[in-house]
């Protein structure tokens, strides 16, 4: 039986939430969702994978259960998403 953990980590004052399941010392493996889906997506695939990777699958600012800061203190572009999941 896979354990699913819920967490948020803060990043620049805004919660980002994600999913993490897996060994901490097994392989890791990002899980990141397309437009406009968010983490939940990878629900059937998370069990699946577990077993062999440590995975992480987060909900990107403004979807899912992540925090939607208002366009004028973020500003959604590809590069911006890129260094939130970087930090």
């Amino acid at each position: 039986m896979t354990t699913l953990h819920y967490r948020t980590a803060d990043v620049d004052g805004f919660k980002v939430f994600y999913r993490q399941a897996g060994a901490a010392n097994a392989p890791k493996l990002l899980l990141l969702h397309g437009f406009p889906t968010a983490g939940h997506m990878f629900r059937d695939l998370i069990p699946l994978l577990a077993n062999q990777f440590n995975l992480v699958a987060p909900d990107l600012p403004g979807f899912g259960q992540s925090d939607m800061p208002p366009r004028s203190n973020f500003k959604y572009t590809f590069d911006n998403l890129a260094d939130v999941i970087d930090r």
